[in-house]
């Protein structure tokens, strides 16, 4: 199983502390180090639309221009800016075998799934 996330976000940080407390064996791929690849991306995306993978709440995305928010209209457009700014991706990802278990963090859906 891998978490996908950046070290310093909190929600990364509460996920990768319940999965420690519960003995729940992870890998952590670090965005801002090792980034995110096309085929990943791509993968996700047939399992999730681009609207819950790109978190438009964050201030990575409150931080562009008009224009480029405007330019997100398709899963192309939302690979393009993920690979570019990888901080945009919603986050924790934890997927398993290709497959993604969960978006974010909630103590409760991590008890049901783990």
């Amino acid at each position: 199983m891998k978490l996908y996330g950046i070290p310093n976000c909190n929600t990364v940080k509460k996920a990768r502390a319940w999965l420690d407390e519960h003995s729940v064996e992870y890998d952590f791929h670090d965005y801002k180090k090792l980034g995110v690849d096309r085929a990943m991306l791509e993968s996700w995306l047939e399992q999730m639309p681009w609207e819950k993978l790109v978190n438009r709440a964050g201030t990575t995305w409150r931080g562009l221009g008009d224009a480029e928010k405007a330019a997100v209209l398709d899963n192309t457009s939302a690979t393009a800016l993920m690979i570019a700014k990888p901080s945009v991706i919603r986050r924790p990802v934890i997927v398993d075998d290709a497959r993604i278990l969960a978006i974010g963090f909630d103590s409760e859906t991590y008890t049901s799934l783990f």
